[in-house]
């Protein structure tokens, strides 16, 4: 019997962080995947749904850098006068689409 992996979730088609492992965990499952495929001491089946699974965790883990990025930059962003903007940023997958709040300068 082969095990196929689990359905991607409709978070992740949406492109928002679906509940699953943080980044590092992903991270190092992907690596441990890579290092196991490139043995190539698989049957065919194994390998291919150890690649799916790392397909998977490879876009979870691009979502999840995408989102951290937009939060540094709101972070660090400045007006037109040199003064640094304040916005409210998503911190669930529910807000990300949500306009940002009212810029305050400091």
């Amino acid at each position: 019997m082969t095990r196929r992996a689990p359905a991607p979730s409709p978070a992740s088609e949406t492109g928002a962080p679906a509940e699953g492992p943080s980044f590092e965990v992903a991270i190092k499952r992907l690596t441990e995947i890579v290092a196991t495929l490139e043995r190539g001491d698989l049957p065919l089946e194994e390998s291919l749904r150890l690649f799916e699974e790392g397909v998977q965790l490879s876009r979870v883990s691009q979502t999840r850098l995408d989102t951290a990025e937009k939060r540094v930059e709101q972070l660090l962003s400045v007006d037109a006068e040199g003064r640094a903007r304040t916005a409210a940023f998503a911190t669930t997958a529910d807000d990300e689409d949500d306009e940002p709040g009212e810029e305050a300068p400091f």
